[in-house]
């Protein structure tokens, strides 16, 4: 269910996760790892024994997860709602197959191997990684001894490099500035057109499914991810109650980040879909 690709996925479910936007800052860092940084983070990777424990505490946290499964046996409306807002489509199988097959995807040779240095660098961000997405399941010492070795990396590591947004870095940054200071008017005025936008199907969805297949054709797949990941901190820091990103803020938001970074390939009409509820919302003044 993960991937980069379907990166508007991922980051649907961490906008509504606690530890959601810290997961996000995980991917991106290892969007920008190169093949000089894995050394650091491969010497970095506790042993077995080590690591052992506290992947077995991964194993039960991950069974707490809220799944839309439990829906059924629900009869109290309040709880069966806190649910549907907060279950993630994905899982944590998929979350570490996106780490290791898309966002480190250079590190395998042509026989889907991976050198000693990759294997062990892998480790250390999929511990980071689940650290953070299961935040609210696993003990705080245990989210600490996964990310010990991330975090002290880091340390090590050059700062965060530049992300690179691609031919419309401008717009997608003025977009994700606006979304940063968000009031509650704007959260309002956006549930508002995206409620009229259920009443009244434009082709929303096919118009993202459009400009997903532009990123993927024009090898702007990591760059989409990177917004829609940067998209989830900006919601965090603009405060948007969990709630709202499940009515209809995210996807509003998300559709338009998606359209900016391959502007230039889409029709009028497919643009204009993605990008008419965030202008009726929020106004031109962000668009560049």
């Amino acid at each position: 269910m993960y991937s980069l690709v379907s990166a508007p996925v991922l980051g649907f479910d961490l906008t509504r996760l606690r530890g959601g936007a810290a997961t996000a800052e995980v991917l991106l860092r290892g969007l920008c790892l190169t093949a000089a940084d894995l050394p650091v983070l491969a010497e970095r990777r506790p042993d077995e024994d080590v690591r052992g424990p506290l992947w077995l505490a991964v194993e039960d946290a991950r069974r707490e997860l809220p799944t839309l499964r439990g829906l059924a046996a629900q009869d109290d409306p309040v709880r069966a709602m806190a649910l549907v807002q907060r279950a993630p489509i994905g899982n944590v199988d998929g979350l570490l197959r996106c780490v290791r097959h898309d966002i480190l995807s250079w590190t395998w040779d042509g026989e889907g191997r991976q050198e000693a240095a990759a294997e062990r660098a892998t480790a250390v961000l999929c511990d980071a990684v689940v650290s953070g997405y299961l935040r609210d399941q696993l003990a705080p010492a245990v989210r600490r001894g996964l990310a010990a070795a991330w975090v002290s990396a880091m340390r090590r590591l050059p700062a965060n490099p530049p992300i690179d947004l691609g031919p419309h870095h401008h717009a997608v940054t003025s977009l994700l500035d606006r979304v940063r200071t968000l009031s509650s008017a704007d959260v309002a005025r956006m549930l508002r057109v995206a409620d009229d936008g259920r009443r009244h199907p434009s082709g929303w969805s096919s118009a993202a499914h459009s400009a997903s297949w532009a990123s993927y054709l024009s090898g702007r797949i990591r760059t989409a991810a990177a917004a829609q990941l940067l998209l989830v901190q900006a919601i965090d820091t603009g405060a948007v109650p969990v709630a709202d990103r499940a009515g209809g803020v995210w996807n509003m938001l998300s559709g338009a980040v998606q359209a900016l970074v391959v502007r230039d390939l889409l029709d009028t009409a497919t643009a204009h879909r993605l990008l008419a509820p965030v202008l009726a919302a929020l106004g031109p003044n962000w668009l560049r």
